[in-house]
């Protein structure tokens, strides 16, 4: 088997904005729905806050400089609504834009390519107080932030990510009430999962009036490799449900432009799925140039056995489900190793996925925008951070991905998660992802063993031995 990666394959590596910049309060912006979170006591581990995170806003120039310096062709990084739009409406802040302008020209100064996201999850607080993603108006009001991003923008950034993850936008956040904003209603999930492909889809017809002609739109989905545990019937539509409510419901109409008939079925009595206007759809089935996938491990389903269906999905849901409409859906631990966050290292799961969609939407090219794991990385007595798990960790998803492109997926890039240790959302700052160590105290980056070894291979293209 080939262990060489195609001439021209993107090698970069990801961070979002809460999670690295800080300066919370500086020059103009405003509060997102994670500043609002993680300051309620009892929402975050150790109460912490993005307030500071990894200080990315004052270090950007040494962030792009280790980027450099670890051979980095593209780093996708996430805009900031807040910073850029403070309240959700009217006309950008020229200090929240004048910094990714800044970060975008030192990056292509470098020869690094930016990849774009828009919306990584930090709505403006006051559009959740209007309603926040249950509320229709809030994907027009994206699409106006958009527009206004892609106005600075579009002249130097070719690669464009509308939304990331909004399974965990919609579910995490609104039915489990573990994310931001912290709402524990199924109906809403569901609108709001509407509303953020409505969202996906007004957002792209926007980009594409004032971008050039080459630039290439996506979305970076967290599509779900669900496993039934055994091929019993009952599993099986365990499977199925999940498939639905964690894949399908962004899949199909972005793809096909209609919802799957058995979600629908699978959720009337939560909803009547009315807030579905005439027409929707076909804005959410905008023609993408390429689906991200993000991938950490596999699902595996079977039918509840008692009246107390397991909750451990790997989400940190707790007690509360994030699965509307699948209450009798039991969740199973996968076999095998096992990361920080108790995830399993199965990268199966990944060659799966490339798989799938290579099948469902040839002619796609896809993007792995986010791949990675954390683990209790710590300085050695010299200062130096050996991980020799997360190297064995990506050279066993990079082989997946190369038998992917050996059975004919058309896979264009890899993003490691993450560039940097950082905030992890419910986590603070308790998980380690980076490839580049972060010392919370002083904000100093040591590049771990990790970095170095991606270095290699993004530099030589060729996946050498961990």
């Amino acid at each position: 088997m080939t262990v060489t990666f195609p001439t021209g394959f993107l090698w970069g590596a990801a961070t979002a904005a809460y999670q690295v910049e800080g300066a919370a309060r500086e020059d103009g912006r405003t509060p997102s729905i994670w500043d609002t979170f993680s300051r309620t006591p009892g929402r975050v581990l150790g109460g912490d806050t993005g307030d500071t995170a990894t200080g990315h806003y004052h270090r950007r120039e040494e962030d792009v400089r280790l980027m450099a310096e670890l051979g980095l062709g593209a780093y996708r990084f996430s805009v900031s609504w807040p910073r850029v739009q403070p309240t959700g409406r009217g006309p950008a802040s020229r200090g929240g834009l004048d910094f990714y302008r800044a970060l975008v020209d030192d990056l292509l100064a470098r020869g690094i390519q930016p990849m774009l996201t828009l919306y990584h999850w930090d709505l403006p607080q006051e559009l959740e107080d209007a309603g926040g993603w249950p509320a229709r108006e809030t994907a027009h009001r994206f699409a106006d932030y958009a527009l206004l991003v892609g106005e600075a923008l579009g002249d130097r950034v070719g690669l464009w990510t509308t939304l990331n993850e909004p399974w965990c936008s919609a579910f995490l956040g609104y039915a489990a009430g573990v994310h931001a904003p912290g709402r524990t209603d199924d109906e809403a999930a569901l609108r709001a999962a509407h509303h953020l492909n409505l969202a996906h889809g007004l957002g792209a017809q926007a980009l594409r009036t004032v971008l050039p002609a080459d630039a290439r739109l996506s979305v970076a989905l967290n599509p779900a490799a669900v496993r039934a545990r055994t091929p019993a019937p009952g599993d099986l539509d365990a499977q199925r449900r999940v498939d639905a409510l964690a894949t399908r419901i962004f899949t199909e109409p972005m793809l096909r432009g209609a919802y799957p008939a058995d979600l629908i079925s699978d959720t009337e009595p939560i909803t009547d799925w009315s807030f579905v206007r005439d027409g929707d759809t076909d804005i959410v089935k905008h023609p993408l140039d390429a689906l991200g996938i993000n991938y950490y491990a596999p699902t595996v389903v079977s039918a509840a056995t008692d009246n107390r269906p397991d909750r451990s999905d790997g989400h940190g849901a707790g007690g509360r489900s994030p699965w509307p409409g699948a209450g009798r859906v039991a969740f199973h631990r996968p076999p095998g190793k096992r990361t920080a966050m108790d995830w399993a290292v199965d990268p199966t799961g990944l060659y799966d996925l490339l798989m799938r969609f290579t099948r469902e939407a040839p002619g796609l090219p896809l993007i792995i925008t986010e791949n990675g794991a954390a683990y209790d990385d710590k300085p050695d007595a010299d200062g130096a951070v050996h991980d020799p798990e997360r190297i064995a960790y990506l050279h066993a998803h990079l082989d997946a991905v190369l038998r992917a492109l050996g059975d004919g997926a058309d896979v264009r890039g890899y993003f490691l998660w993450s560039l940097l240790d950082n905030f992890e959302w419910a986590y603070g700052y308790s998980k380690r992802f980076g490839a580049v160590y972060v010392d919370y105290a002083t904000l100093a980056r040591t590049p771990k063993s990790s970095a170095r070894w991606y270095a290699r291979v993004a530099r030589t293209g060729r996946l050498t031995p961990s």
